[in-house]
């Protein structure tokens, strides 16, 4: 039997045969003598969480939440609105194969655990329960915390977990991203007992992540249009300019201007004064479902400082600073690629130029064009072009993650590779 190319693909005639050619593989790798590399995703995983401190012989747990704490998340959580959804596509099959579907938040906290009972049981005694922390730095290569690392669907079988403990294990998860930005929301995962692999899982894992994306999108669309329906009538009583935003900042009306997509509101915004980076000072106000902003007609000071936040794996944040005031935002995997490539040459670079860094192929130019428009739209004022820059008088600051192997660990683009150390070739 032999492995598949593809990251998720593992052969699964034998199972038994599998798991001793994986056990071989892992001790031959981790002694350092090994001629054969594992998959690209396990070797990159295991080099992560090697550098971590994880013990490949002992298993780690974290205390897992307060039941309050819990709650709080499973409350707030955007993935309870596509429990349904899983509950009908996934958790049947899970069940009828001896497996636990789990679904974590960004965080890799798990906080819907069901499924066969037996292997409930199972997962306990690892600590594989509601509340526990599954990412890489605490149990090590699995595919809840190596999928939100890879940003894409992972399949983990048997040895392929960096921690022996779980070698009795196969997992296949996948991101669940927001539909309308691309921020990382959590994982979906099917786990359960290495014999009872199927190849298939990874698959439909993969296929039902798709359908819950779909089903928040679909909710997005409608929760737009009502907001659009309850706010036309205040927006016809306004003689300036005004918006009319869901809680996210997306656009559901306008008046006086042509409407942009979205607002980049803060994070928890506030009734009263507050500048936003496209239209200066404005007003807020509050709308059933969402916000009224009042845009101001005076000039406003140009930002001066634009600070982006790529310390934790996983997130990033720009802050916009100045005399008017602050806004922070959170950046979509590209745009984080985007604006640390242009903070880190600040004479600018051409779109031939953001290409090979993005692709490692000038030739794509026209996509990094399509791209930094819509970044400029959303950040206008706070970058120019001809070359592609931070505007003049906004000095950019980076705050990097203490190791520099965890920079925007999903990323694959040459320029972000090479500040993490990584050579073309690994």
């Amino acid at each position: 039997m032999s492995e598949r190319t593809t990251d998720g693909d593992v052969g699964a005639h034998d199972t038994r045969a599998t798991a001793r050619r994986l056990a071989a593989l892992r001790e031959a790798t981790l002694s350092g003598d090994g001629t054969e590399a594992p998959r690209a995703v396990i070797d990159a995983s295991w080099r992560r969480v090697r550098g971590c401190g994880v013990d490949p012989d002992r298993d780690r747990r974290e205390r897992p939440l307060n039941v309050a704490e819990l709650e709080h998340r499973k409350a707030t959580s955007p993935l309870s609105a596509v429990l349904p959804v899983l509950h009908e596509t996934l958790l049947p099959a899970a069940d009828a194969a001896q497996q636990i579907m789990v679904v974590t938040d960004a965080d890799g906290l798990v906080l819907w655990l069901e499924g066969s009972a037996p292997v409930r049981r199972m997962a306990d005694r690892h600590g594989f329960d509601k509340g526990a922390d599954w990412t890489e730095p605490v149990v090590g290569t699995n595919a809840i915390g190596t999928a939100l690392v890879a940003r894409r669907p992972v399949l983990v079988h048997s040895a392929e977990h960096f921690v022996r403990s779980h070698h009795q294990w196969t997992c296949a998860a996948a991101p669940l991203h927001d539909p309308r930005d691309g921020r990382l929301l959590g994982t979906v995962d099917v786990s359960g007992p290495a014999h009872g692999f199927h190849p298939a899982t990874l698959a439909l894992v993969s296929a039902v992540a798709k359908l819950a994306e779909g089903e928040l999108r679909e909710r997005h669309h409608a929760s737009v249009e009502r907001l659009r329906s309850s706010a036309a009538p205040v927006l016809a009583r306004i003689g300036g300019q005004a918006l009319a935003v869901d809680p996210d900042g997306w656009v559901a009306g306008a008046v006086g201007l042509a409407p942009p997509d979205r607002v980049a509101l803060p994070k928890a915004p506030e009734p009263g004064p507050l500048w936003l980076p496209r239209h200066g000072l404005c007003a807020l106000e509050p709308l059933p479902g969402g916000w009224l902003i009042r845009i101001g007609g005076e000039r406003t000071p140009q930002p001066r400082r634009a600070l982006l936040d790529l310390a934790e794996p996983g997130r990033a944040a720009l802050t916009v600073s100045g005399p008017a005031g602050s806004w922070t935002h959170e950046l979509s995997p590209r745009h984080a690629e985007l604006l640390f490539l242009l903070a880190t040459h600040p004479e600018g670079r051409t779109a031939a130029e953001l290409a090979r860094d993005l692709f490692g192929d000038g030739g794509r130019a026209v996509t990094v064009r399509a791209e930094l428009s819509r970044l400029r739209r959303h950040l206008a004022g706070l970058l120019a072009h001809r070359p592609y820059r931070f505007a003049d008088g906004i000095v950019p600051e980076l705050r990097m993650p203490p190791d520099p192997g965890q920079l925007l660990p999903h990323s694959v683009a040459p320029g972000v590779r090479a500040a993490r150390g990584e050579s073309r070739d690994a």
